[in-house]
């Protein structure tokens, strides 16, 4: 009789047990969300419109905590003194009257991917030219409700922002360009935005670019004040430096070589003067276009820039060559000219002298001429002018 009822106390906690396993195994927890999300965000039961408490439920500010993940960063423009980022935002904070049953830890998020659904914080990018978000396939945002309450918003979003930029040291020059965060309505009594503790930005490995390397990035706050009142702000400062190696093959090596080809005319014979007019003037001429190329591509400041200092060296040497060549050839010129006023002086004076040689040779002749007439002719008279026969 014992071991009966034995059996059946078994076979019934047994049947009891797959009972249970088979409807839990039956739940559908997807079946759940909709329940709880109808429970939460229902008709009546939440307002958007309303901020949520603040720590502990308190009457403070809602604290919303910021972390950044930069995916790339595509063009860094020095003309127009802006940059173009793809970054990863996300924000979160804690509003209470979103706190659900989690079912024994089954549940552990619910996902949205309507933001108009719940309180969002009125966050823009003040330093901001143009932005978008990313629609393919999907809208690249989801929003996470946990079950104590706290909200995860996150977004892909590409940025064109402001960089003003100080180029006296250009080409050898570094740039801090930031991105700024801000509440545009909340102040600081309902709303202030913290960095997430720990590492709030992140920056993808292997972040490649053209022209320039992100040193570093330092976080910071920018609260700002105005008349309706104080402004939570956020900011990242991104550390650039300028990769040089670009400018020395564009530009530093080119400007040596039209330096170098400008003195070749030093070695060229002074007459050949059609040789070192065009030699001159044509590396006058590449310098100029090449200093016009270098500053069409950087804005028009009103300071001198490092680059202007050597490209201007540079010009200066280009042109000095050509205007020794004109000075050369003048001096030449000159030194020519007073060369042949002393040839032809020197041929007068000894035309000048010849003839007076001749004249003394010829008189001299006449006199010895005389002379003899006067031995070997006594038939003349002493005064060979009325010379007569007698």
């Amino acid at each position: 009789m014992g071991t009966g009822h034995y059996f059946w106390a078994i076979f019934y906690f047994t049947s009891l047990c797959s009972a249970s396993l088979a409807n839990n195994a039956k739940i559908n927890f997807r079946e759940k969300e909709k329940k709880v999300l109808d429970q939460i965000l229902g008709a009546g039961k939440y307002d958007a419109r309303i901020r949520p408490s603040g720590i502990n439920g308190t009457d403070g500010p809602a604290i919303v905590r910021i972390n950044l993940f930069v995916r790339s960063i595509m063009t860094i423009s020095d003309i127009k003194m802006e940059y173009s980022v793809q970054l990863t935002f996300r924000e979160q904070w804690t509003d209470e009257r979103l706190k659900f049953d989690d079912i024994q830890g089954r549940l552990k998020y619910l996902t949205l991917t309507e933001a108009n659904r719940v309180w969002m914080p009125d966050l823009f990018f003040s330093n901001e030219k143009e932005g978008h978000f990313h629609n393919i396939i999907m809208p690249n945002v989801y929003i996470r409700i946990f079950p104590n309450g706290s909200v995860l918003y996150s977004i892909r979003i590409s940025l064109t922002l402001a960089c003003p930029m100080n180029l006296k040291l250009y080409p050898l020059d570094r740039q801090i360009c930031s991105l700024r965060m801000a509440s545009y309505g909340w102040t600081t009594n309902d709303l202030v935005f913290l960095w997430k503790e720990g590492d709030p930005v992140q920056v993808v490995k292997n972040l490649h670019l053209p022209r320039f390397t992100l040193e570093k990035f330092l976080t910071d706050y920018c609260n700002s004040k105005t008349n309706t009142g104080e402004y939570s702000c956020l900011k990242v400062d991104l550390l650039f430096k300028r990769e040089f190696s670009y400018y020395l093959i564009q530009i530093y090596i080119p400007c040596c070589m039209l330096v170098i080809v400008s003195w070749v005319s030093f070695w060229l014979d002074q007459g050949a003067v059609p040789a070192r007019v065009s030699l001159g003037v044509t590396t006058l001429l590449t310098m100029a276009t090449q200093t016009s190329g270098i500053n069409a591509s950087l804005p028009p400041v009103s300071y001198t820039k490092a680059i202007d200092v050597w490209t201007g060296v540079c010009l200066t040497f280009v042109f000095g060559a050509l205007l020794e060549f004109a000075l050369v050839n003048y001096a030449s010129r000159s030194d020519n000219v007073l060369d042949r006023r002393e040839s032809m002086l020197y041929r007068a004076s000894h035309s000048r002298w010849s003839l007076r040689s001749s004249i003394w040779s010829t008189g001299a002749h006449i006199s010895s001429g005389r002379r003899r007439m006067k031995r070997f002719c006594p038939f003349f008279r002493t005064n060979l002018t009325s010379a007569k026969w007698i």
